[in-house]
């Protein structure tokens, strides 16, 4: 990818930047790249929904409406460049939906099909644990958001190491991911792998290194530029802080 002549770099290939350039020109291509971004960001759209005071059943029913009307053909051809990071057009995007298609629509859409797989069950078990918050729908939307990022980039981390045949490792080290260095225990987890301490270190960095990276890849996939991905970074800690 280093070696692509597109000055975007790398961004010419990640997701959000495949939608604003293929849009128009390749449609299946930007499709499916969208509706990958939809199936791991559905769910702070649908707790939005649910914050905005919609009932359990109205709130799956307008999360899949929204999603067939923006995974329409005719869509892309509206979205351009300038809408910028994937999770603010989408909440804007969201906001024009239920403020504007929504009463044109529900009779038409209520039950008309699933796009994206959204598991109501988890959905509502994940939103009745949310605790009760005074902050707005968009700052809990922003905090969701950050939320399911970091639940890709485990999951991915994850599936890395089992398709290197290291799924046990994984399990023994994915607690050193969270917390401070500190608080590893690393004598006791070298006795428990049976390697030395030195050995353990490595190969916790190592697995808090490809974190960090899988982490910016994932932030890269829902913003227009290089630039963006700090930002991008910065919003979502203050997300998830609370601030």
């Amino acid at each position: 990818m280093t070696s692509h002549p597109s000055p975007w770099g790398f961004f010419a290939s990640t997701r959000w930047t495949v939608v604003l350039t293929a849009g128009r020109s390749d449609t299946a291509r930007a499709q499916t790249a969208l509706a990958e971004l939809c199936q791991t960001y559905w769910y702070p759209l649908y707790a939005y929904v649910r914050h905005h005071g919609h009932s359990p059943h109205d709130a799956q029913d307008l999360t899949q409406a929204f999603f067939a009307r923006l995974l329409e053909k005719n869509s892309l051809a509206g979205i351009t460049r300038e809408g910028g990071k994937f999770r603010s057009f989408l909440l804007a995007a969201l906001n024009r939906f239920l403020v504007d298609e929504w009463r044109k629509t529900q009779s038409a859409k209520r039950g008309g099909g699933r796009v994206v797989s959204l598991d109501a069950d988890d959905a509502e078990t994940r939103f009745a644990r949310e605790p009760v918050d005074s902050r707005t729908p968009e700052k809990l939307f922003e905090q969701n958001w950050a939320l399911a990022l970091l639940d890709a980039v485990y999951a991915r981390l994850q599936r890395e190491y089992e398709q290197a045949g290291k799924g046990e490792l994984f399990r023994a080290l994915k607690f050193c991911l969270t917390g401070a260095r500190s608080a590893v225990p690393y004598a006791e987890l070298a006795a428990r792998l049976g390697l030395t301490e030195g050995a353990v270190k490595t190969l916790v960095h190592r697995l808090r290194q490809r974190y960090r990276e899988l982490l910016r890849e994932e932030v890269a996939h829902s913003v227009a530029s290089r630039e963006e991905v700090e930002e991008e970074l910065n919003s979502l800690f203050r997300a998830l802080a609370g601030t």
